[in-house]
């Protein structure tokens, strides 16, 4: 039999670390602001393809020496393709380093195969789409656990997973990782992750109010968490296993998905834990909350 281990014994501890994480967060996110990608300021896209294997370091350099130091090289499918991407109003901005490129290219000369411009408007809109997306997704999340389970535990998970958001927005802003569509979609998934993960831990706690009726909310959850600890362990493992090899193979494309992606299971395996859990203790949750109500008849007292 699995040893019960005292989970919420250190949830002051925890709490504690909680709210200087978050803060330290929100301090940076604010303070340093996000560094957002061409996708939500404007700017040029080029994509190019080279007849041999392009050297990305070498492409960098004719571009400084062309006047276009702050583009943006990243290789795009092939050895032989590559995207440059740089932040600029102007329309003819494309064609212009597309046509440096190709004065310097030597022996192996680059063929544009598309030049597109995001103008700031629609970068604009796609930031605000972004975050009302993302609004929406909690509420529909909060809804849903209040119908499934009780409105004491979506108020548990809603908690949890906007600590996760804060957190990993607030070191992708610290470090200024490139804010993108990518990354965006990253949180997106890092919501529906942690979600997972909570509703797992809380299913078992629900389940045990069932199953140990002399037990209290703490031990209930210390128990609860213990029996699902293995299946969140092999799951945050896993899945940071196929992170990693993302971050390390998947090139500067996915650089900001994957580590938004790493930020994120840490903070959500950890909030399944000790914020969703504690939210409940704080909340007194009881056996009586999950007691559906009893509908009465009306009598008919008429003669």
């Amino acid at each position: 039999m699995l040893r019960t281990i005292n989970f919420m014994g250190v949830r002051n501890v925890a709490f504690a670390v909680t709210m200087l994480l978050t803060a330290l967060a929100l301090f940076s996110w604010f303070h340093k602001g996000l560094n957002f990608g061409l996708d939500f300021t404007g700017g040029t896209l080029i994509e190019l393809t080279y007849e041999k294997p392009a050297d990305l370091g070498k492409v960098r350099e004719e571009l400084v020496q062309a006047g276009f130091g702050d583009a943006v090289v990243q290789s795009f499918g092939a050895t032989t393709d590559l995207l440059v991407r740089m932040p600029g109003d102007d329309p003819q901005l494309g064609n212009r380093v597309a046509e440096a490129l190709r004065k310097v290219s030597g022996d192996n000369p680059a063929v544009v195969k598309r030049v597109e411009f995001v103008g700031p408007q629609v970068g604009e809109e796609l930031r605000d789409q972004g975050g009302l997306g993302m609004l929406l997704a909690l509420g529909g999340i909060l809804i849903y656990l209040a119908f499934r389970f009780q409105w004491k535990f979506a108020v548990g998970a809603i908690v949890s997973l906007i600590h996760d958001v804060v957190v990993t927005m607030g070191i992708l802003s610290f470090f200024q990782i490139t804010f993108d569509l990518t990354v965006l979609a990253a949180v997106l998934a890092i919501i529906g992750y942690s979600l997972n993960d909570t509703i797992v831990v809380f299913d078992r706690v629900r389940e045990n109010f069932r199953v140990l009726r002399k037990a209290s909310l703490i031990e209930n959850i210390n128990i609860s968490t213990t029996q699902t600890l293995l299946r969140t362990v092999a799951t945050s493992v896993s899945t940071l296993l196929a992170i990693a090899a993302l971050l390390f193979f998947g090139g500067d494309n996915l650089f900001g998905f994957s580590i938004a992606l790493f930020i994120g299971v840490l903070a959500g395996t950890y909030s399944s834990i000790y914020i969703a859990n504690v939210v409940l203790i704080w909340l007194n949750l009881s056996s009586e909350d999950l007691i559906p109500p009893v509908k009465t008849e009306e009598v008919d007292e008429r003669p």
